[in-house]
């Protein structure tokens, strides 16, 4: 008798404890049959036997992408065709260089969005358009500049081969700042910087003649980019036909 009770009240406990997991009972919401989800819903819409058979008369997935390719290149020939007039009133002609407008000043931007590296400024300029007094001048600059001389374009500068013929025989010097948050704070330290460099090149208490020029990181630039030009202690770029001495040539 004793065991019977034991055996009911924990039994009893053990329903109770099962039901109080949830705060509504079963009977609350009743489970419907699959008759009475039809005539609710309108028929069983993710059932595989009620879906109609297939008869050619749609276009497939890779279709549906393609249209929605053509449509969204539609949407952009319309803006094209719509905007263009209002940005001609916004264009102006271009006006090259010249030697009172030496700086390349290299921006980098995302297209609106945030990113470090938006707010970078880097100036490059032609040793012989900058104001120097003389050519001990020229050699002050680039004792001044250190690493930030080379021979060369800085890569990703803008300056062409042609442009390099005309204004690349004394080098050039390539100041960068990313310090400052605004990107108008960076350019104007780069800008400060060339001024006190120039100033103190063109200074003619102190010339520097003595002093050779340091070109070791050049080679160090050459031999870290493996492409041939370290070989040999060659700092310059690779020698071609056009560099072949006219005078050795039969008359």
């Amino acid at each position: 008798m004793f065991h019977s009770l034991c055996r009911l009240s924990l039994t009893t406990s053990f329903r109770i404890s099962a039901r109080q997991i949830h705060s509504s009972t079963p009977h609350s919401y009743p489970r419907r049959s699959r008759n009475e989800r039809k005539d609710n819903d309108g028929g069983d819409g993710y059932d595989v036997d009620s879906m109609p058979l297939f008869d050619d008369d749609d276009a497939t997935s890779a279709a549906h992408l393609m249209i929605q390719q053509q449509k969204q290149m539609v949407e952009y020939l319309r803006l094209i065709e719509r905007d263009t007039p209002l940005l001609k009133r916004l264009r102006s002609p271009f006006i090259p260089p010249t030697a009172t407008t030496p700086l390349v000043i290299r921006s980098i931007s995302y297209n609106g969005e945030g990113h470090p590296a938006t707010r970078k400024r880097v100036i490059v300029a032609a040793v012989s358009q900058l104001p120097l007094d003389s050519s001990q001048a020229v050699h002050k600059l680039k004792l001044l500049a250190g690493p930030r001389w080379s021979s060369k374009p800085p890569h990703n500068s803008g300056i062409g081969s042609e442009q390099h013929e005309k204004t690349g025989s004394h080098g050039y010097i390539k100041l960068s700042c990313e310090e400052f948050p605004e990107p108008e704070m960076n350019l104007k330290w780069g800008c400060d910087l060339l001024d006190n460099l120039l100033r103190e090149a063109n200074n003619a208490e102190s010339s520097f003649a003595d002093i050779p020029l340091d070109e070791r990181h050049l080679a160090s630039k050459a031999r870290k980019h493996r492409k041939g030009e370290h070989v040999r202690g060659r700092h310059g770029p690779r020698p071609t036909l056009k560099d072949f001495p006219r005078e050795w040539l039969p008359s």
